[in-house]
């Protein structure tokens, strides 16, 4: 037998503890079929194989992304791009731009301005967006994604007036000595301009979608657990696939409002199980730490008259866990705060010990603010953790941990070294848009937290983050995860071996080259 695909002159990190390290990989059919030494591939060569010669560089599996919102990355990618703007004139130049190709009264959408960068020296104003698009709604999100910027026409659609009050969570920001409305939204003051915002048609929901499965084929990302918001983004998955412009393996992951009709959804026969599949449901039990709605057992530190809120009762979730238990269905379930997480854990005791399951596999999606007593708990249920380690960054530096949760417990915010310690399986995601889609920036992120350095882990444990650990994960290890024969043939070539570089560089590893079933479906 000889290959369709040889990968050769490589550094292979196969994750797979038997031969840890290879020197070539040979493809067929889709799957891997040999990790020979080198001098033993020319036997997998014939007339019509492909031969890679890669100079060296590191092969790894295909990156598997267990977080990911893939029809808002779509959309996001839709909007403008302001992070390299240099001053407002740039700002209003790109708007018009925009302007010039949309009808009067399209939303104009853009994200990543930062003022201080700016050459003027002076705030973006509501004015300055009025000027370039006098005909157009236009909203603009911070870099931080904690505040925008919107347009009189904006203002105007959302109904917002210099009376309207400032919603829980949020702020409506006025001139301090006019009253004025200055067109900046804080936190959850956004979310009333966001619901006016029409959502876009199917065919501009099918487009952008597809362009947010190239760019993450492009980081290296090979497979996702796809987060989705509804039915008809179920459907668009499916159209994907029908049209042959799903270039990634998708477990999809849908929320418990819609169970009954995804419950009931049939893929088409041709759908190939390995590449597409309705995966599990996923069950909210809190909100966020960044609204202060994630359900704390002690008020916030920076809010002392509120504690956030449970989604459920006590009994109905408990309700809703068995049910699902009962019926074999798959289960993640977000939880953020310590109160939250120690209603889900005691759910599953009871469910489990009720109703015993073997190799359930039932994951907490965050399990953010967690303590040694509920790290033992979760130990026992054998459940696992799945965590975005962008947002723990982003935790501390955008929306303040230590002064959200006081010194105490932020030391335990996300302790992932901690957890693996115990032999918690964790898994990583991107929760991208709203955290960048690179996995090596998120392998940064638990190498080199500042805060709680402690619970810095080892490069060997992040990779499994992003690979054998996802793929376990999903119910998939059997088949994807690392590079050993008979799995399906999906791997990344990088820059740099992660092993070897320093933990301060390893953000800069670039990807090379994507691998998905034996084809090259991207190439630098």
């Amino acid at each position: 037998m000889v290959a369709d695909l040889v990968l050769v002159d490589c550094n292979v990190l196969t994750m797979n503890p038997s031969q840890p390290r290879a020197e070539a990989v040979a493809i067929k059919d889709g799957k891997i079929v040999k990790t020979p030494p080198k001098k033993e591939i020319i036997s997998w060569v014939g007339k019509n194989t492909q031969v890679v010669k890669l100079q060296g560089a590191t092969v790894v599996p295909g990156l598997i992304d267990t977080h990911i919102h893939i029809g808002d990355f779509g959309r996001f990618l839709t909007w403008l791009d302001l992070k390299n703007t240099k001053s407002i004139n740039e700002v209003q130049v790109l708007i018009k731009q925009s302007a010039k190709k949309k009808p009067h009264g399209k939303w104009i959408l853009g994200q990543g301005w930062n003022q201080p960068s700016f050459a003027e020296k002076r705030k973006l104003t509501r004015q300055d967006l009025d000027e370039a698009a006098p005909n157009h709604p236009v909203i603009l999100y911070h870099e931080s994604g904690c505040m925008c910027i919107i347009n009189s026409h904006a203002l105007k659609l959302a109904k917002i007036i210099k009376e309207t009050a400032d919603p829980a969570g949020g702020k409506i920001e006025h001139e301090p000595e006019t009253g004025e409305l200055t067109g900046v939204l804080y936190e959850n003051a956004m979310s009333l301009v966001w619901k006016v915002i029409p959502e876009p048609d199917e065919q501009e929901a099918f487009d952008s979608t597809s362009l947010a499965c190239k760019k993450v084929v492009q980081a290296g990302v090979t497979s996702v657990q796809w987060i989705v918001s509804s039915l008809a983004e179920i459907k668009l998955i499916l159209r994907l696939w029908a049209e042959n412009r799903l270039p990634i393996r998708v477990y999809i992951i849908f929320p418990a409002d819609i169970l009954e009709e995804a419950s009931t959804l049939i893929l088409p026969e041709d759908v190939d199980d390995n590449w597409l599949r309705i995966g599990c449901v996923k069950i909210f039990s809190d909100g966020s730490l960044a609204e202060r709605t994630a359900a704390l057992n002690k008020p916030y530190s920076d809010k002392p008259d509120t504690k956030g809120k449970l989604r459920y009762t006590k009994k109905d979730f408990s309700a809703l866990v068995d049910r699902l238990h009962r019926a074999n269905f798959r289960m993640v379930l977000h939880a953020m705060g310590d109160q939250a997480i120690e209603m889900v854990v005691a759910t599953l005791e009871k469910t489990l010990k009720e109703s015993p399951k073997q190799n359930h596999r039932y994951r907490i999606e965050q399990a953010a603010v967690i303590n040694k007593e509920l790290i033992q708990r979760i130990k026992k249920l054998e459940a696992n953790v799945a965590v975005q380690p962008c947002t723990i960054i982003s935790e501390f530096t955008t929306w303040s941990a230590i002064d959200r949760l006081g010194a105490e417990r932020a030391r335990w915010l996300y302790p992932l070294n901690s957890l693996i310690k115990e032999g918690i399986l964790v898994s990583g995601g991107s929760d991208c848009p709203m955290e960048p889609i690179n996995p090596f920036l998120g392998i940064h992120a638990v190498l080199n937290r500042q805060f709680s350095p402690e619970e810095q882990i080892k490069i060997d444990d992040a990779l499994r983050m992003y690979t054998v650990n996802a793929a376990y994960a999903s119910f998939e290890d059997h088949i994807k995860g690392s590079i050993e024969e008979g799995k399906l043939a999906d791997l990344v070539v990088i820059s740099r071996d992660p092993t070897t570089t320093e933990p301060n560089k390893l953000s800069e590893i670039e990807v090379k080259m994507t691998i998905v079933n034996g084809k090259i479906v991207y190439s630098e």
